[in-house]
């Protein structure tokens, strides 16, 4: 690296698994990076950046080889430019190399009849936990290097990849003085973090890593993320380009698509180094390690070596200190002072994420979600059952101000005994956004169903009024081409508190993973009227009834004993940790008890196809 790098990073939303559409869309963005001044050496995309990530049984149908990918890269940026120059391009894409698949990284330099492919990354550690399964679809890599460019020497890792500290040394230890991590992170963790603003909380996780790569090794590094939504998994962006010293010199927005240019002068990388030697000292260390590596792999244990005490002292020995007369003196004059302070430290013990949240970074998370979630499945107006409750009150603001409150539909749907109430809260938020209203009463549809079943108990009857509302929502869908917003909360899906295929049939929900006090916290940011946030809870679909009534615990105490149950604390641990054993059992219970109400209908497996166990593939793909 011995001359100005000019870098850009491209922050993309791809369609997903259409690759096609996406490819076409770069020839607009090769004719914007053509026309920056100064013109970019190398442009950076994130992983799987033409395809999305969570194409889960899709690779199969989107994976390709790398020379095809450079070929298609190489047409549209020699239909975009008016006269080419070499462009060198980094991308993220899912591979079929020797008969397998891999979640792979080109890089390719563009501009001539044949483009030059200059190295292909592949995927080393596959994340298979939490909300990932990537191994299961692609085979792992089993290499770092770097490689030169007309620029300097470079090196590429994927998402995790970059999480192990090893590949980064590796990386320059090979000569790299520029490293490109590039992701496809879903944002996670909305609780406030003092000092760090409205980001998602594994987002300053990232960036920690990159700046930690940067300073350990003095290298450039260049973190490009996808935005955009996977089947509810948002990619925040937040890109971020790292200098030697493990300074961030520039971050690209929260949710958007963007084009961010940056100049770096390898200067940098000569001050950085001669500042903090440490990749020299690892250079000079790295054989003496490596045998320990071997000696570790291999098993060996390590003998012990050390000198005893010599029984002849030598010649520059001490003269033993003669006896203190007094243990008290002797602590007195012990280096001249006092004895140390003994400070104790609390004791700890690790929990789960936060309840509270950040309320302005949720908000415009879940409104990127609704935009994205809308775009994507080509609707621009949305439905709401309005209920005059909080739940739906967060939803109905959230959709006014995703898609503009022209474009939303709040449906009231009374029944004969609902509580008054209801309607006029319900009018409160239609009057406060200015959103679209119908009242549609539901009493002559459920009447006339159950003047046949005159021994329908309460329960019986509740599930049939939610069911007819949900009929309701979808035809006005159907009529008015507006997608269903779903409106039930996650303490409500967790405890089973809902009507199975009414409630949670709508194909979005922006509150399906906040508990319910995380909704009113909310509630409270959005303003929505303070009656409705004060209200007692209520399904409104008995005289009198309450949520709170119906568990027999409050809200804020089952969300805090939900969160530590769902985190993978057994109730002996909430009880341990002083939770009320009683209010433990009853949350338990719940919880265990309503799983197949969070599942699709169980079907027998037959076949070596059966949908959703081998036949897999995203229900937004």
């Amino acid at each position: 690296m011995d001359r100005l790098v000019h870098l850009v990073v491209v922050q993309f939303k791809p369609r997903k698994g259409d690759y096609a559409t996406n490819l076409a869309r770069l020839a607009g963005i090769f004719s914007q990076i053509d026309n920056l001044d100064p013109r970019p050496d190398v442009a950076v995309f994130a992983e799987t950046a033409l395809t999305g990530y969570f194409v889960e049984g899709g690779v199969r149908d989107v994976a390709m080889t790398a020379g095809a990918l450079a070929r298609d890269l190489n047409a549209q940026y020699l239909a975009a430019v008016n006269t080419p120059r070499p462009l060198d391009v980094c991308i993220g894409f899912y591979e079929v190399w020797n008969n397998a698949f891999y979640n792979s990284a080109l890089y390719v330099t563009l501009g001539t009849d044949e483009p030059v492919i200059r190295h292909v990354h592949r995927k080393l550690f596959l994340p298979t936990y939490a909300l990932f399964d990537e191994e299961r679809f692609v085979d792992r890599g089993f290499e770092v290097r770097a490689f030169d460019t007309d620029w300097g020497r470079a090196a590429m890792l994927i998402c995790e990849d970059a999480w192990h500290s090893l590949t980064g040394t590796v990386a320059a230890l090979d000569g790299a003085t520029m490293i490109f991590v590039v992701s496809a992170s879903p944002g996670r963790g909305v609780w406030p973090r003092e000092g760090e603003g409205p980001v998602p909380a594994n987002l300053k996780r990232w960036e920690r890593l990159a700046r930690d790569i940067a300073e350990e090794h003095g290298v450039f590094v260049a973190l490009v993320n996808l935005v955009g939504t996977e089947g509810g998994k948002t990619f925040a962006g937040g890109s971020i380009i790292c200098g030697p010293h493990g300074d961030v010199r520039a971050q690209a927005p929260l949710w958007d698509e963007a084009i961010l240019t940056i100049t770096l002068d390898p200067q940098d990388l000569t001050r950085a180094r001669s500042d903090v030697p440490l990749l020299t000292d690892l250079q000079t260390m790295m054989p003496h390690l490596m045998r320990n590596v071997d000696r570790i792999q291999a098993g060996e244990q390590r003998e012990l070596g050390y000198d005893e005490e010599r029984k002849d002292p030598g010649p520059l020995a001490l003269e033993p200190r003669p006896k203190s007369k007094s243990k008290k003196t002797a602590a007195a004059s012990l280096n001249g002072s006092e004895p140390i302070t003994v400070l104790r430290a609390p004791s700890t013990q690790a929990g789960p994420p936060p309840i509270d949240i950040d309320p302005e970074l949720t908000a415009k998370w879940l409104v990127a979600f609704l935009r994205e979630e809308f775009e994507r499945r080509n609707f621009s107006r949305a439905v709401v059952g309005l209920s005059g409750g909080v739940d739906s009150a967060v939803t109905s603001f959230l959709a006014a101000e995703a898609l503009g409150a022209e474009n939303v539909l709040a449906v009231r749907m009374p029944y004969r005994t609902s509580s008054p109430d209801s309607l006029a809260h319900a009018q409160l938020v239609v009057d406060a956004l200015g959103v679209k209203s119908r009242t549609i009463d539901i009493s002559p549809a459920v009447d006339g169903y159950l003047s046949n079943e005159p021994d329908a108990d309460p329960g019986r009857r509740g599930n049939v009024m939610a069911r007819e509302r949900m009929i309701i929502l979808f035809d006005q869908s159907a009529k008015c081409h507006a997608l269903p917003v779903g409106t039930g909360n996650k303490t409500e899906r967790l405890l089973g508190y809902f009507t199975w295929h009414a409630d949670d049939s709508p194909p979005i929900n922006p509150l399906g993973d906040l508990f319910k006090t995380q909704v009113w916290q909310l509630a409270k940011f959005l303003g929505v009227p303070e009656v409705i946030v004060k209200k007692p809870a209520s399904a409104d679909l008995i005289e009198g009834q309450t949520d709170e009534g119906d568990f027999g615990i409050s809200y804020p105490e089952a969300d805090q004993i939900l969160n530590w149950l769902i985190s993978g604390y057994g109730p002996a641990a909430l009880v341990a940790r002083d939770f009320d054993p009683n209010k433990v059992e009853i949350v338990r219970k719940r919880l265990a008890g309503t799983h197949w109400k969070r599942k699709l209908p169980t079907v027998a497996l037959l076949s070596p196809t059966g949908i959703g166990e081998s036949y897999l593939r995203p229900v937004d793909y």
